[in-house]
């Protein structure tokens, strides 16, 4: 995870760079350090390096390493914004065929990743890890078999590599096949049960089928694993919510409040949160036995701590929000 100094430090860089101030090669090692994703200025500013024969041969066996992350980043960047940021018309004429900027750029943005591969192949032949950019090279065109065929095979010889597992799992869900996308998740975390970032995906996957069971252990592994981030208590209170009855209601209010203490007070959500759980809590339990007698207090506690948030940040929906929860109003 990127702290708030190093995204401060990165931006810095990266606006230095963008208005001519230097420090390309620096800002493009910083992004690979943080592993954060800048594709559209990796490319624009690693082809700036690649395409100088005296910065390219200063960076010495880095050299490669700039390749694969430019091949990377031209992957990354088959997009229309892309497209928009490097022309700035609907239609070019070229050769008296009209071709749209997106299937263009698509074009373009495909012959660089493919000069960038063949640089690789040609330096490093036998390499596994230039046969994982192949493969993914076949993943952006589109081919799709042949892609899981590369992958199926670069796991043969090595089963522990992490960056394959999941590039199966893109290619699932490029594919629209949740379900195979779920097997290969499942199959990975038994090998990689702390892979944090697998499990978060797992649970939205399973969010996505409206398998809530499901996604609710995904978080209960990620709470136990990782008990003092309050984004996982959230996800994991807004499941048992959607999932509704009073066992899961009382339990989410449980979660709802375990993230306003983690984040100081300061979780809009979670407090909307504890205010949906108390009124829906009341709903059910008319006529029982079974009482909750925080309810109440939180409930006012919560509302007080959102009224206070709307005074200050947007006095004129205040009225709208005053009218909206009275309706949630817990009877005595």
């Amino acid at each position: 995870m990127v702290t708030k100094t190093e995204e401060t430090q990165l931006n810095r860089l990266e606006s230095q760079v963008d208005n001519g101030g230097g420090g390309a090669w620096e800002y493009l090692c910083m992004v690979r350090k943080l592993k954060v994703r800048r594709s559209v200025k990796v490319l624009k500013h690693g082809l700036l390096i690649l395409n100088d024969s005296n910065k390219r041969s200063s960076l010495g066996p880095e050299e490669w390493t700039l390749y694969e992350q430019v091949a990377v980043a031209a992957m990354d960047c088959q997009s229309l914004e892309v497209a928009k940021v490097l022309v700035m018309v609907d239609f070019l004429k070229l050769d008296g065929v009209r071709f749209s900027v997106l299937k263009l750029m698509q074009y373009l943005i495909c012959n660089l990743l493919q000069d960038c591969v063949n640089v690789l192949q040609k330096k490093f032949p036998e390499s596994k890890r230039v046969g994982r950019l192949e493969a993914m090279l076949l993943e952006a065109k589109g081919s799709w078999g042949e892609a899981e065929k590369a992958y199926s095979s670069l796991l043969e010889d090595n089963p522990f590599d992490q960056v394959v597992h999941k590039r199966r799992v893109a290619l699932a869900k490029a594919q629209g096949n949740s379900t195979g996308a779920i097997d290969f998740l499942n199959k990975y975390l038994e090998t990689f049960m702390a892979d944090h970032d697998a499990w978060r995906e797992l649970a939205e996957i399973y969010i996505s089928l409206q398998m809530y069971k499901q996604a609710a252990f995904c978080y209960e592994e990620l709470i136990l694993s990782r008990p003092m981030v309050p984004l996982y208590h959230l996800a994991y209170a807004d499941v048992l919510y959607t999932l509704g009855g009073i066992e899961n209601l009382l339990t989410a209010k449980k979660y709802y409040s375990s993230t306003i203490d983690l984040t100081g007070g300061k979780n809009t959500r979670a407090l909307f949160g504890i205010c949906l759980c108390t009124s829906a809590i009341a709903q059910l339990s008319k006529g029982r036995n079974k009482e909750d007698k925080d309810s109440p207090d939180l409930q006012s506690l919560a509302t007080a701590a959102l009224e206070k948030e709307y005074k200050q940040r947007a006095s004129d929906k205040l009225s709208v929000f005053t009218s909206g929860f009275k309706s949630l109003k817990v009877s005595s």
